[in-house]
């Protein structure tokens, strides 16, 4: 029987979806990232049924944004809903400044609260409800921007991140069976405003395509397109981690060494510099491939707040994040992770900077100078007492866990 855009999901649909992001063994435990709307919401529901059948369980995450004054009672509502369907939830409450690129900025803190929640849980999959229109808009927005072959590649329906698997099993289903999938189980979910409001490029790009169900044909070509290009992607990021494997030593204190006679000068070169930068940097996009170019053809320079000088790739130290308050589990430049809660004092933890030329010559362990002035060093007001990547000073370790795969979106 054909599906249709009235045809819900059913388990058996939703497992072959699952299917290559897993292996999940027994007892799954997944986290789902819902908003109290329709698709999320869906997903939240076939997470649930996936994971019961294999003796597992669903942590749903309920993320109260605060930019709208009935937030709090959105996330209360979602809260109650998934509680009356035996879906275990939690509330999670962001404090987004007001100021330019609200929405961007909200989205990569939702993702970052959602993650750090999963950390702290234990949960190692994160599932997300982006769906084929989704997808399809992604597509056209990145192409008005100007991405090149990978940003077309749209989102991944697997991405890893230091704190779980990112996974997106939607990605190729139409809106409109979701939303029956909400009106057979008898469910009126939320709907966010901003998703009708015409300032927003994205509601835009929907506007135009005039397919609200996201089951039409340009859609479908353009959702097609992206798995195309995500094929692509691929196999080019195949060939990056064997040239990777052959030129680059990665360092746990954050640094590289490179071979650049093994990198070579082609394309997958710029692509495995460009990935390379992206690792260093802690930054969430690698640089314009432009410039990538440009700095392979010199074979030394900086870009992206990455210094390469000789066979040594670092990050540059004036490029460093501003300090953190150190606390467990705080991710500081996007490169690294604190372990532990080092004592009860309040410390910072920031680059270490020109305090390097301090240490002696055992505490340096060999490291070149611009290295250690961009590792975390722990703080009490202007003195630096630790830097616990090094196991020196406050009782404390930190890991090098910048987020993402290199050339994941």
């Amino acid at each position: 029987m054909p599906l249709t855009a009235d045809t819900p999901p059913e388990g058996a649909e939703f497992a072959a979806l699952m299917a290559p992001l897993g292996p999940f063994g027994q007892a799954p435990r997944l986290a789902v990232g819902v908003s109290g709307g329709p698709h999320s919401l869906a997903l939240a529901l076939l997470a649930h049924d996936f994971s019961l059948a294999r003796g597992g369980e669903v942590q749903a995450l309920v993320v109260d944004h605060g930019l709208r004054p009935d937030s709090a009672g959105e996330a209360a509502w979602t809260l109650r809903t998934l509680a009356a369907q035996g879906i275990a939830a939690d509330r999670i409450t962001l404090a987004l400044p007001r100021g330019p690129a609200l929405q961007e900025r909200a989205r990569t803190a939702r993702l970052a609260a959602l993650l750090e929640a999963c950390a702290a849980r234990g949960l190692p999959w994160l599932l997300l409800g982006q769906h084929r229109m989704d997808q399809a808009e992604t597509l056209l927005f990145r192409a008005l921007r100007g991405s090149g072959p990978a940003g077309l590649a749209g989102m991944a329906a697997l991405r890893p991140a230091a704190e779980a698997l990112i996974l997106r099993p939607l990605l190729d289903m139409p809106p409109a069976r979701l939303e029956a999938l909400l009106r057979r189980r008898g469910l009126e979910p939320l709907r966010d405003p901003s998703n009708a409001d015409p300032r927003f490029t994205r509601v835009r790009l929907r506007t135009a395509l005039r397919d609200p169900d996201g089951t039409g044909a340009g859609t479908a070509a353009l959702a097609a397109a992206a798995r195309a290009f995500a094929r692509r992607r691929a196999r080019l990021e195949a060939k990056v981690a064997r040239r990777l494997a052959g030129a680059v030593a990665l360092h746990p204190e954050g640094w590289a060494q490179l071979d650049p006679p093994s990198l070579g000068k082609d394309d997958v070169a710029q692509a495995a510099l460009g990935a390379l930068l992206r690792l260093l940097a802690g930054a969430e996009h690698a640089p314009a491939g432009a410039a990538v170019a440009r700095l392979l053809a010199r074979g030394q320079g900086t870009l992206h707040g990455v210094v390469w000088k000789g066979d040594r790739l670092c990050r540059e130290p004036a490029a460093c994040a501003p300090p953190v308050p150190a606390r467990a589990g705080a991710v500081w430049d996007g490169r690294w992770r604190l372990l532990g809660q080092p004592g009860g004092e309040e410390l910072r933890w920031g680059a270490l900077g020109t305090a390097a030329a301090g240490l002696d010559r055992a505490a340096r362990r060999g490291l070149p100078a611009r290295v250690l002035a961009g590792l975390p060093a722990l703080w009490r007001e202007d003195c630096p007492v630790g830097i616990p990547c090094l196991g020196l000073g406050v009782a404390a370790d930190a890991v090098f866990a910048p987020a993402g795969g290199p050339l994941s979106a």
